[in-house]
């Protein structure tokens, strides 16, 4: 088994575009176009890990449409769809004090200003106006809920600490 270094997920490949092998790809990126920045991805498809190499990106609507090198037609396009997008941790650009990759938050444990745990982060969701932690009871929480919490920094997220894995949130257990 050989040892991968951690590894981010910044993407997944929807469906083949056009006859030349390009692909659509939704990216999870911020901005969208951010998803072109990495060259070297691995594509994760049914337990398979597939290197591949970033050859040509573009915007396309809503969308992101990508060119992997070494993929020239529809048919060996299509082998591709559902593949998850990683990079390796490591090229992520640092981020500025105080904001984080969701992937950091995903499985910080969530307790209240007054101490109560409410369990930890699953996974967040983008809702358009901001994005919202799905925390979902674990051992030591009030209860089995599972609560959706705004991410607002500083109204409702007072600290997120990695080191201790925890983040204190200013949120009443009852909502």
């Amino acid at each position: 088994m050989t040892q991968h270094s951690q590894e981010t997920v910044i993407g997944q490949v929807t469906s083949v575009f056009g006859v030349k092998g390009w692909l659509k790809v939704y990216s999870y990126t911020d901005p969208r176009e951010g998803i072109l920045n990495y060259r070297h991805w691995t594509l994760v498809l049914d337990g398979k890990r597939i290197p591949a190499k970033l050859e040509d990106g573009r915007r396309q609507g809503q969308g992101i449409v990508i060119k992997l090198k070494g993929v020239d037609d529809r048919d060996q396009a299509r082998a591709y769809g559902g593949a998850e997008i990683r990079v390796a941790t490591e090229a992520l650009p640092e981020l500025p004090e105080g904001e984080f990759y969701w992937h950091q938050l995903e499985g910080l444990e969530v307790v209240t200003v007054e101490g109560e745990n409410l369990g930890k982060v699953h996974h967040l969701m983008e809702t358009g106006s901001n994005d919202v932690l799905v925390v979902r009871a674990a051992t030591g929480s009030v209860d089995q809920r599972e609560r959706l919490i705004p991410y607002l920094p500083d109204q409702v997220v007072k600290e997120v600490d990695l080191q201790s894995s925890r983040m204190v949130v200013d949120w009443d257990p009852e909502f």
